[in-house]
């Protein structure tokens, strides 16, 4: 059985009366993400890790923000997407373990829901999906609470 690695980082701005999707559930916060689909910037960079260890290029090679039928887009349904495509390669997920670095909201409340979203969405158990949160200690866009950042590191083996 052959094993592969990807990365994948992703980032968007927050702004005040936006909805705040993270890791395919909504929090309830004065700010929110925008981006042209949900912005749900977990999602993005896990869809990008798995797509880099498929060498499948990226999410904006596969859902151009130049498409309109993107626009708005649950990110949920570009992660389902994403994992038929490494599936349809050969491949099946061996693990994610990703960090989102955000001043506020906390998260900590958060993390066991949102594991528990994306291993429903990609059909893994829940031991296979770590999720961590870091803030940068007030430094940045992030610690300004203007931005989000999300990063992914997954293992995927082939089936072949």
């Amino acid at each position: 059985m052959a094993f592969r690695v990807g990365f994948g980082f992703d980032v968007h701005k927050l702004v005040e009366g936006e909805e705040f999707w993270l890791g395919g559930i909504l929090l309830n916060h004065y700010k929110g993400a925008i981006g042209h689909s949900d912005a749900d910037v977990l999602i993005h960079a896990i869809c990008d890790a798995l797509l880099g260890a498929a060498a499948l290029g990226d999410i904006g090679y596969h859902f151009p923000d130049t498409d309109s039928k993107y626009k708005g887009i649950d990110s949920k349904i570009l992660l389902k997407e994403v994992v038929q495509l490494i599936s349809k390669k050969g491949y099946s997920i061996g693990n994610i373990d990703a960090t989102v670095s955000l001043q506020l909201p906390k998260l900590k409340p958060h993390i066991l829901s949102i594991r528990e979203k994306l291993a429903s969405v990609m059909e893994i158990d829940i031991d296979l999906v770590s999720v961590k949160a870091t803030t940068t200690e007030k430094l940045g866009y992030v610690g300004k609470e203007e931005g989000v950042n999300a990063h992914a590191v997954c293992l995927i083996n082939s089936q072949n």
